[in-house]
């Protein structure tokens, strides 16, 4: 039977756009290919069943590369901690191909690991097993909490031993492939832009429109170009809204790391938030604290300016700037919208609450998080876990058996959090209870991806090989959630 993944309606539309925006390179051999993790989930979207792609299937076409004689690594450059790097592009990876899902959108085949290209700067252009599996958990884990993510379609161990300062060595080798709708990033048009060439600039934005926005129709050029730079605005208000609400640190949000559809990829040294700290910094060499937790909604405004800068002289600026005025707004609705959620008010209720009792409720809780030390995850899996509808009508029920463990200084934020909770459900139609309590089941999760959890599966597999574990959390993190 012929490959099912080989024979895929492959698109070449970033392909069609010319050598200007890539380099065409080859895939490294490896001496081993073992399946380790494939996404039937995936394959469903693309038209495949999982019984017609086997797993040789998948090492044939993504571990092997054979059948496919044309991969591309895409050249862009970046704000690194926002210095600007012309020194980058695809090192590590290169665009396998491009399909179109039965939902009608494109999307990319992208590897991960497949060996050096161009732009390597001397590194081996390979994946370490580890961080294979890393992104695996952070991008099935972030798509079933409802983030606008990547997907992985395939990991593949390949037998190889790589030298890595940040991990113990020697550590075991993949290649892993990312589904994403697009492998275009900002640092795609800072590189044009810093190579003066705005005719370059200009055909991928309409490439981009096409493709990615074709919902955008206004008659004039730069209309479209001004509804496309609000959408991207309001998109990645979007995604830092949902990264915040889930407790998510990204860990490195540099320009060449934001899609061009505002969608989240890349998962390095990321982590989830165990107590809530504002400060929580994801990465060990993030000496600033520059990507915090609290600090990625700025720092996606920040890199939406300097996409601004990419395009000036091509689209006017006046239409960016109002573009730009749209993040915020929108980060808050979005914020607001999902928070009340984790605290059981889904839209429709939400909309019952007095208009000033909702950032009020939404404060408290925040205040409650930071200065009791409470641990995130675990004051919303509690509050799932306890709720009972007499709560509407009775204050001092609600986690009472929190308050009387507690120190005294949390107990006494704890009261003043839940009068303003119960101020919030006795406003809601008493047969409303239910629906709180199913929103809370829904969207508060019970299995949570904070580090030490990760290191659980990973040391079997170091130490006996051993998969079941690193599978049963998979198996968790994609319904995570009670319902």
């Amino acid at each position: 039977m012929p490959n099912p993944l080989l024979t895929l309606p492959y698109e070449p539309a970033l392909a069609s756009l010319g050598e200007d925006y890539f380099d065409a390179v080859e895939p490294a051999k490896f001496p081993q290919h073992i399946l380790r993790f494939r996404n039937d989930d995936v394959l469903r979207q693309i038209g495949l069943s999982a019984d017609e792609v086997s797993d040789r299937h998948f090492t044939e076409a993504f571990g092997e590369f054979t059948g496919r004689d044309r991969f591309l690594a895409l050249r862009y450059h970046g704000y690194q901690f926002r210095n600007y790097n012309p020194f980058l592009g695809d090192g590590r990876g290169f665009l396998y191909g491009q399909v179109r899902a039965a939902n009608g959108k494109l999307y990319d085949f992208g590897t991960k690991g497949s060996g050096p290209t161009p732009y390597s700067r001397g590194g081996d252009g390979r994946l370490t097993l580890k961080g294979g599996i890393r992104e695996v958990l952070a991008s099935e884990a972030l798509h079933a909490l409802g983030v606008n993510t990547s997907r992985t379609l395939s990991l593949i161990e390949t037998g190889e031993a790589l030298q890595r300062g940040d991990e113990p060595s020697p550590t075991r080798s993949s290649v892993m492939v990312r589904f994403s709708h697009s492998h275009i990033r900002f640092g795609t048009f800072e590189r044009l832009k810093y190579i003066k060439r705005p005719d370059l600039t200009k055909k991928l934005l309409d490439h981009v429109i096409k493709i990615y926005y074709p919902h955008i129709t206004a008659a004039s050029e730069q209309d479209r170009y001004a509804q496309f730079f609000t959408e991207i605005s309001e998109r990645l208000a979007t995604l830092a809204a949902q990264w915040m609400s889930v407790g998510f640190c990204h860990a490195v949000l540099n320009t060449d790391n934001m899609s061009i559809t505002g969608e989240s990829f890349d998962y390095g040294p990321f982590a989830f938030l165990d107590e809530y700290d504002p400060k929580f910094t994801a990465a060990y060499f993030d000496y600033s604290g520059l990507y915090c937790y609290s600090n990625q909604p700025g720092a996606c405004y920040w890199n939406l300016e300097k996409l601004a800068m990419a395009l000036d002289g091509v689209v006017d600026l006046a239409n960016m700037e109002a573009g730009l005025a749209q993040f915020q707004p929108t980060y808050a609705e979005v914020y607001g919208d999902r928070l009340l959620k984790k605290l059981g008010f889904p839209p429709n209720l939400a909309a019952k609450l007095p208009q000033s009792l909702r950032p009020n409720l939404i404060a408290k809780t925040l205040t409650l998080l930071e200065e009791a030390h409470v641990g995130y995850h675990d004051f919303f899996l509690t509050l799932t876990q306890h709720f009972n509808p007499q709560w509407q009508t009775n204050a001092e029920q609600i986690l009472s058996t929190t308050a009387k463990n507690s120190e005294p200084a949390a107990t006494e934020l704890l009261k003043q959090w839940r009068q303003i909770y119960h101020q919030a459900l006795s406003k809601l139609p008493n047969d409303q209870m239910i629906t709180v309590q199913n929103c809370l089941q829904r969207t508060n999760p019970r299995t949570v991806l904070l580090r030490p959890v990760i290191e659980s599966v990973w040391a079997p597999i170091t130490e006996a090989d051993n998969w079941q574990p690193f599978y049963e959390l998979l198996q968790e993190v994609q319904k995570p959630t009670a319902v």
